[in-house]
C-alpha cells in the first residue's frame, strides 16, 4: 500500500455505535480484514512457520551407513526418554520386604586431560584415567521392578558432591543428609517395600533412622529385583566456539561403592546375581566394565552410566520437539511487523485523528487493537504449529532422527504455547508502536528485545551463566514456553537453550513476556492519553 493511498477502512463512512467498546472492536477487525497486507502478512507468519521447519526437517538426517538410524532409548514410566544404566547386584524380592547395608566408600575414576586441555575415554586407570569422582556419582540400594531398561524403581544412594538422596522414576529426587561415607564416617541406607509404597532411610549409626522420603510406583509388580548398585555419569567439559556454538569434550567415568553388612529380608532364596544393564557413548568402555567383588560379607561394585531422565546432550543423540518450529521465529518476525503497521500506519497518514473522534475513549481503541491483533496472531500461529509439528516430527522422524517422547498435554502446551507467543509480541509490537508512533524504529525495538537474546542464547556467544540470566529477565524468555524437556537438577549434563532448554519454566518464561507486553501497553495508554494525535 503506497504512501498517498487511503485504506479501505478509511473511504467509507464511520461505522455506527463506535462509541461504545463493541462498536470500537468492530471497527478495528473492519480495518484489519479490509487491507490486504495485513492479512497477507498473518498468512505468510503462517506459511513460512510450518515451510521454513519442513525445510529444516528434510534437511536433518542421522545417518548409519547411509541409512536413517532410527534410534531407540529406553522410555521411563511417565513416557520420558531416561538413560539406565548401572551396575547391579540383585536378588528376587517376592512381596514385602527391605534391604540395608553400610556404605563405607564411594570413590571414581576421571578421564585425564591431555595437553590440548581435550579429555580422552580412558581404557583404565593405567591408560587415560585418574582417580576423581562426578558429583553425580551414585552408590547405594534400589528396588527395581524388573531388570529390563525404563523399569519402574525407587533408589536410596550417596553421591559424590550432593549427599544422601532418594531418587525414583527417573525424574524424582529427594534430599537425604549431606557429606560423603567414608570408613570412619559410614552411612547407612534402607528401602522398604510395602505393596506399590518404597521408604527410604538413612543413619549415621544403623541405630537412629530418619526418613529421606516415599514413592509410590503403581503397578509394582508382586516380585521385584532389589539390590545394590553403583554407577557414574559421564564427564563433560563445555567451551566456546566462536560464534557458532559450544564445543564439548568429555569420556565416561566409573564409580566404586563399598558396601557392607547387607541384609535382605523377604528375599527368595538364591545367591547374588550381578547384571549390567544398558551401556552407551557415556559409559565405560568394553574394556572397562562395570562388575562386583564379595568377600566375607563386603561388596565392591563398580559401575558406569546414570539413573535419570536423558537430555539432549546425554545419551541419546536426540532432538526435543519444539525444533519442528524453528520456522516460528521467522513467522513472528512477519507478525510483528503487522503488528507494529497496524497502529503506525494511521500515524503516518493522519488518520488516527479521525479514529479518535470517532472513538474519543482512547483507552478503547488501543484495547481494541490489542485484542483484534492478539486474536489473529493467535490464530495464525494456532494453525501453523498445528500443523508444522505433526508434519515436521513425521519427517525429521523418516529421516532416522530421534525425538524426544512427550506426552498429549506437553504437545497440546506447545502448539497452544506457540500460538500465545506470537500473540503476545505482537501486542508487545502494538503497544511499541503506539510508543514510537514509528514502524522502522518500533519494528527494530521489538526484534532486539525479543528476537535478538534468543539468537544470542542459541548461539552461545555469552557463558552459559549470563545467557541463561539474559533469557530469565527480557522477553525473549516468552520462547520458554516450547520447551518440552525440563532442566532437572540431578542431572549431570546442561541442557541449553539451543538444545530446547531454557532457565525458566514454560509459563513462567511466557508470563515474563506478558508482562513486558503489559507494561508497554500501560505505557503506550499513558502516552496516548496525554499526546496529541
Amino acid at each position: 500500500m503506497s504512501a498517498t493511498q487511503a485504506p479501505p477502512w478509511a473511504a467509507g463512512p464511520v461505522p455506527a455505535a463506535r462509541d461504545t467498546f463493541a462498536g470500537t472492536l468492530r471497527a478495528e477487525w473492519t480495518k484489519f480484514r479490509t487491507v490486504r497486507g495485513w492479512v497477507a502478512g498473518m498468512a505468510v507468519a503462517a506459511l513460512v512457520t510450518v515451510l521454513l521447519g519442513l525445510l529444516s526437517a528434510s534437511g536433518s538426517m542421522s545417518s548409519c551407513n547411509g541409512h536413517p538410524c532410527h534410534f531407540q532409548y529406553p522410555v521411563g514410566p511417565g513416557g520420558e526418554a531416561v538413560t539406565d544404566t548401572f551396575y547391579f547386584v540383585h536378588r528376587s524380592l517376592p512381596g514385602n520386604g527391605s534391604i540395608t547395608t553400610r556404605v563405607t566408600s564411594l570413590t571414581g575414576e576421571l578421564p585425564t586431560a591431555t595437553a590440548s586441555g581435550r579429555v580422552r575415554a580412558g581404557q583404565g586407570p593405567q591408560t587415560g584415567m585418574h582417580p576423581g569422582l562426578e558429583p553425580w556419582s551414585k552408590g547405594g540400594l534400589i528396588i527395581k521392578a524388573s531388570t529390563a531398561q525404563g523399569s519402574a524403581y525407587a533408589a536410596i544412594m550417596v553421591t559424590g558432591d550432593h549427599g544422601v538422596r532418594m531418587q525414583y522414576d527417573y525424574t524424582q529426587d529427594i534430599a537425604g543428609p549431606a557429606g560423603r561415607p567414608t570408613a570412619a564416617s559410614p552411612r547407612w541406607l534402607r528401602l522398604t517395600r510395602a505393596g506399590d509404597t518404597i521408604t527410604g532411610y538413612a543413619s549415621a549409626d544403623g541405630t537412629h533412622w530418619a526418613k529421606v522420603g516415599t514413592a509410590t510406583l503403581p503397578g509394582l509388580p508382586a516380585t521385584v529385583q532389589a539390590g545394590l548398585f553403583a554407577t557414574s555419569p559421564a564427564y563433560n567439559v563445555t567451551s566456546a566456539q566462536g560464534l557458532l556454538g559450544m564445543r564439548g569434550t568429555g569420556g565416561p567415568t566409573l564409580a566404586n561403592a563399598v558396601l557392607d553388612n547387607v541384609s535382605l529380608r523377604g528375599a527368595a532364596p538364591g545367591a547374588w546375581t550381578g547384571t549390567q544393564l544398558g551401556g552407551g557413548p557415556g559409559d565405560a568402555s568394553p574394556a572397562n566394565p562395570g562388575g562386583y567383588h564379595q568377600a566375607a560379607g563386603r561388596f565392591m561394585v563398580t559401575g558406569s552410566g546414570d539413573i535419570a531422565p536423558d537430555m539432549p546432550g546425554g545419551a541419546g543423540p536426540g532432538q526435543t520437539l519444539d525444533h519442528t518450529l524453528v520456522g516460528a521465529l521467522a513467522g513472528l518476525i512477519a507478525v510483528v511487523v503487522v503488528a507494529t503497521m497496524f497502529v503506525t500506519a494511521e500515524y503516518r497518514r493522519g488518520l488516527i485523528r479521525t479514529t479518535f473522534a470517532a472513538s474519543p475513549r482512547r483507552g478503547h481503541v488501543l484495547a481494541a487493537k490489542a485484542i483484534v491483533i492478539a486474536a489473529v496472531s493467535f490464530a495464525a500461529g494456532l494453525a501453523a504449529a498445528a500443523i508444522a509439528i505433526p508434519l515436521n516430527s513425521h519427517v525429521l522422524r523418516a529421516n532416522g532422527n530421534y525425538i524426544y517422547p512427550v506426552n498429549l498435554l506437553t504437545e497440546a502446551r506447545m502448539v497452544a504455547g506457540a500460538a500465545g507467543l506470537l500473540a503476545a509480541a505482537a501486542v508487545l509490537a502494538l503497544a511499541l508502536g503506539a510508543v514510537l508512533r514509528r514502524s522502522a524504529i518500533a519494528i527494530t525495538v521489538v526484534i532486539a528485545v525479543v528476537i535478538l537474546p534468543f539468537l544470542v542464547a542459541v548461539t552461545n556467544v555469552l557463558s552459559p551463566g549470563a545467557g541463561n540470566w539474559l533469557m530469565r529477565l527480557v522477553p525473549a524468555a516468552g520462547f520458554a514456553i516450547q520447551q518440552t524437556i525440563p532442566n532437572y537438577p540431578q542431572v549431570s549434563n546442561t541442557c541449553t537453550v539451543a538444545q530446547g532448554c531454557y532457565p525458566l519454566a514454560p509459563w513462567a518464561g511466557f508470563a515474563v513476556l506478558c508482562a513486558w507486553a503489559a507494561a508497554a501497553l500501560a505505557l503506550a495508554l499513558f502516552l496516548v492519553r496525554r499526546r496529541d494525535a
